[in-house]
């Protein structure tokens, strides 16, 4: 029997990662039905990830003892570079694979032509937020994932800001530095994601080190200990100077661009996702993290957006972008149902 706890209709959200591809079955009120998770399995192709999802769709819809026929519309949720518009993949670095693949309508064929809809992860995540987790009571929100390296999304009455050439809310490569500015793993040198993504966190660690600087991290790298954005953190947990003082370095940096986001948009609300929170709002460190962002952001912005902005963690955890791309299909159909 189907659930009847849950509001039909109902949308499947995908995100897909380098690593791993989320899937949900989620009713029209955002709550989730059935989820399940998958390996992506980059270096063997796009056929191979693939086939994957569909497996993974097939077990969320089984689970739910549903048929494709029950759902209304699919949402993939994808990082960039992409051509939102053209539903396609253009040059994804986590997904190298996937090199202009026309993802939405190979997924849209499968399916018989069941609607389907492209978005970038992270504007799905910030979608997800706006629509059921964090951020529902806001009207604007800007969505700074943080993990690897850094994913923003921005939206604003509803709109997500996809620009023209589908590279709207790019924000981790926002310039911070002009002179001598740190590489980024995007070829361009100053960037925010250059300074404050967890892969640079590990990068300036290093850099002390070298230089000699005294740290606990040191004698855990003796024990062959592999240096990581997690070691420095529990490291600065059992209160290593080194360990602390870089991870409020990228809380500092954050609230710059944080500060640049609000004086051009000036959101209702500015929350935090991803892996690289810290332990977020559960733990102190996080919340040491947080308060020197919203430190950083008091001493530039302007003061009636610091005293009107809210400025916190997010909720829904990992499952923003699935939910999202789940959202954002709803959203999507909406708009046709009403044409």
């Amino acid at each position: 029997m189907k659930p009847t706890k849950h509001n039909g209709p109902y949308f499947v959200g995908v995100d897909i990662g380098g690593t791993n591809i989320k899937v949900g079955i989620v009713d029209d009120s955002g709550q989730t039905l059935s989820f399940c998770k998958t390996k992506t399995e980059v270096v063997k192709g796009v056929d191979t990830g693939i086939q994957n999802l569909y497996h993974a769709i097939q077990d969320v819809l089984s689970d739910c003892k549903f048929t494709m026929d029950d759902v209304k519309a699919i949402g993939i949720a994808t990082p960039g570079t992409m051509d939102i518009p053209g539903g396609k993949l253009v040059n994804p670095p986590n997904l190298p694979t996937w090199k202009d693949f026309p993802i939405r309508q190979v997924i849209c064929d499968h399916y018989s032509g069941k609607k389907t809809i492209l978005q970038n992860d992270a504007n799905a995540a910030a979608y997800g937020e706006y629509w059921v987790g964090g951020a529902q009571k806001a009207q604007s929100l800007v969505f700074w994932t943080l993990g690897t390296g850094i994913g923003c999304g921005i939206i604003i009455d509803e709109m997500i800001i996809e620009g023209r050439h589908s590279h709207g809310g790019e924000c981790g490569h926002m310039i911070i530095q002009m002179t001598n500015g740190r590489l980024c793993d995007s070829g361009q040198y100053g960037t925010l994601e250059a300074y404050a993504g967890a892969k640079s966190l590990v990068r300036r660690c290093q850099e002390q080190l070298d230089s000699g600087c005294a740290s606990s991290l040191n004698e855990r790298l003796q024990e062959g200990i592999k240096l990581t954005p997690l070691l420095i953190a529990q490291e600065a947990e059992q209160n290593d100077e080194l360990s602390n003082e870089l991870i409020m370095d990228s809380a500092m940096y954050l609230g710059v661009g944080t500060t640049t986001l609000m004086h051009t948009i000036d959101p209702d609300m500015v929350l935090f996702g991803g892996a690289a929170t810290f332990g977020g709002k559960d733990s102190v460190l996080g919340q040491r993290f947080m308060d020197r962002i919203r430190e950083e952001v008091k001493i530039r912005a302007f003061r009636v957006p610091y005293e009107n902005t809210i400025i916190d963690f997010a909720t829904l955890g990992s499952d923003a972008g699935y939910i999202g791309a789940a959202g954002c299909a709803r959203r999507a159909s909406l708009k046709t149902d009403s044409q």
